[in-house]
This record gives structure tokens, sequence and C-alpha cells, in this order.
């Protein structure tokens, strides 16, 4: 049987002319207001336009394949994103023609949620052709190679810090589900305490941020709320993880480089953020072997 990887994420536009087309998508289909086109616009550019996202999910996906034939596993990794081309649904559509009849799908996001993992899996479901099976990793938050990275992250960002600070790993908001619907905070919260663990840290706090702007109640409480709370607890600094993503994105460079930085600096507290995982070797081996598991 031939077996291959299926690589998801979010995809990012690439060039600010597109950020309208790419918006609307997300809306599923609804342009949206000026008024909101034109504040995600400027948060583009606020950054220097629109983001890496989609080349380092590429050197992300190359990496594993990579990764996977040192391993002894020699199956090609196609990479489908859930906003942008080439969409999840073209991906599953060249694995089928390539004759491969079992994929094993990864999203990059390690929590479950039905706004995330869910989402991506149906995309692909709806795209399977007679004859390819398809096996999506539904969560990977516990992974021991992911909390190992993500404390030794935590550690170097503690180490820049020159104040005492507070870490306050954070995640995406989601709108709220009935009670035991949706194991997503749940699951972040047991990769806080793995990733505080490791780091040997004890003073630390979660919080959620970037909440998209709909009549829907999101989950909280909002890193900026949190930064504010620090601050008038006396601390020096907080030091930020951004546990729910793997890639630096418009939600890490805008929201926590610029606003987050911003409400702390507002306060007079030193702000600090743990680097994201991007492409790099030792987080693209882990990323490996989490496939190599289902393999």
């Amino acid at each position: 049987m031939k077996t291959g990887v299926l690589v998801m994420a979010y995809g990012t536009p690439e060039r600010l002319e597109d950020v309208a087309s790419y918006y609307t998508h997300i809306r599923r289909g609804s342009p949206p207001p000026p008024d909101l086109l034109a504040d995600l616009v400027s948060r583009y550019e606020a950054v220097g336009g629109p983001t890496a996202l989609n080349r380092i999910t590429r050197a992300q996906a190359e990496g594993i394949a990579r990764a996977l034939s040192r391993r002894g596993h020699d199956v090609p990794v196609h990479s489908g994103f859930k906003h942008v081309r080439p969409f999840v649904g073209e991906a599953v559509a060249r694995m089928a023609a390539e004759g491969i009849e079992r994929a094993v799908g990864l999203v990059l996001a390690p929590h479950s949620s039905l706004r995330s993992i869910a989402e991506y899996e149906r995309y692909a479901e709806e795209a399977l052709p007679r004859g390819l099976a398809l096996d999506v990793i539904r969560s990977w938050h516990d992974d021991p190679g992911l909390v190992a990275y993500l404390a030794a992250r935590l550690r170097d960002a503690l180490a820049r810090s020159e104040v005492p600070s507070r870490v306050v790993f954070t995640a995406h908001s989601v709108p709220e589900a009935p009670a035991g619907a949706d194991p997503y905070a749940e699951q972040l919260r047991e990769t806080s305490v793995l990733v505080a663990a490791g780091a040997e840290v004890e003073d630390w706090e979660f919080a959620f941020q970037s909440a998209g702007r709909t009549s829907d109640r999101w989950l909280g409480p909002d890193v900026l709320e949190s930064i504010d709370a620090i601050a008038d607890r006396g601390y020096g600094g907080v030091v930020v993880q951004a546990i729910g993503f793997v890639a630096d994105h418009l939600e890490t460079l805008y929201d926590l480089d610029v606003e987050a930085r911003r409400a702390a600096e507002s306060r007079g507290i030193a702000f600090t953020r743990a680097s994201m995982p991007n492409d790099d070797p030792a987080f693209v081996e882990v990323l490996a072997g989490i496939v190599e598991a289902r393999l």
C-alpha cells in the first residue's frame, strides 16, 4: 500500500492585495466590512507585510520528508492550506493522482478543537476519492518531544528576561462550546503544566489571545487583561510563550510583539516572548517522530 503524509496549516495571503479574498474565505464567502478589512491590512503593514507562514509551512513539510527518509520511510509529504492555495482538498487530489492509497494527516496545531483539527479533517475527507484512506492525528499536545522543545525555548526566554517575570502561556481563543464538547481548553492546560514542569517554572498562568470580532462569547481571559493584572501585582516583566502555534505569523508578530508588548510597556513592565519553532531542524525532528508513530 503506497503511503503518504498530508501536512495541513492555516495559510496566509502572499500579498497585501490578496488580504480581501483571504478574509472572505475565512468568513465562508462573506466579504468583510470595510472597517474590518482596513484593520487587518493595517496589521499586516505594521509587521512589514504578509508573513512567511506559507514558506515556513512548506519548509516544515519538506523537513519532515527528509527526516522520515533518514529513518527509513521513503514517503511523499504534501502540504495543503485551509484558506489559501494549495487548499487541503487540492493537496488530497495530488496525492490521489500519485497513486497514494493511505495518508497520515498532520495538522500543524498541537491541540484539538472544533475550530481547528475537526475542520481540517472535514475539508480533507470531503476531497477524499475512493481508494485513499486518511488517518488524521487529532492532537499531539502532550508529545514528549514537543514538551521538551517548548520547555527549552521557555528557558531561553527566561534567560533573556532581565527582571523577575511571570510566565504566560497563550493560544488562539475560540468561541465557547458546551461543557465537554471541545477538548481544546483542557489540552492547552495540560501542555502548559507539562512545559512549566519541564522548564522548572512555578510562577505561570494561561491566557487566550486573538479572539475574533463576532457576537460569540470567546474563551478568556485575554492576554492583554492578564498583562494588566500582572503589572498590578508588582512584577517587573512578563514572558509570553504561544504554545498554541508552531510558526510565526500575524498572531505572534502583531498580536503579541506589537499589541501585547505595547500593553506591557504602557504599564512599565518588560516584555519577552519565547521564540517560535518555525522550521528549526530540532522541531522538525519532533514533527517527524509524531508522524512516524502513525506510519
